[in-house]
């Protein structure tokens, strides 16, 4: 059973620390093994130069992850993240970012995704991420 984008928002308003709630995440949609999530744009969120930044966009990577294995799973289970490798490729200026986190394997104790993230009216991921999860419930 997969979870409806607003199911998936309740679990992201319950779950995650106030600084991420911070960001603005939506979820703008959930299939049977992702998640889709919208970074909106932040001059609190660029660093020098006007860019995006880094921590900004895995902090997105990492939270569309849970989204998409909560999805996968049917609803939210205790998890941590084990590892996250993120690859930038350019820069995001002055635009929302799509996050799109698809769960490439689903164990019964661990999960792997990745997650692309791409500005606003670009056809190339701004990042890449590349994401592993210990299940903990």
């Amino acid at each position: 059973m997969t979870l409806t984008p607003a199911e998936a928002e309740k679990i992201l308003a319950a779950n995650f620390a106030p600084w991420v709630l911070d960001l603005g995440l939506t979820v703008v949609g959930t299939g049977e093994l992702s998640a889709v999530l919208r970074l909106p744009w932040s001059s609190r969120l660029a660093r020098e130069g006007g860019g995006l930044s880094g921590q900004a966009l895995m902090a997105a990577a990492d939270t569309a992850t849970v989204i998409a294995v909560a999805a996968a799973r049917g609803g939210f289970v205790p998890m941590t993240t084990v590892q996250q490798s993120t690859s930038f490729q350019r820069a995001v200026l002055d635009a929302d970012v799509r996050i799109e986190a698809r769960v490439t394997k689903l164990g019964r104790r661990m999960a792997f995704a990745d997650v692309d993230m791409t500005a606003e009216g670009a056809t190339e991921p701004a990042a890449r991420a590349s994401t592993v999860y210990a299940l903990l419930g």
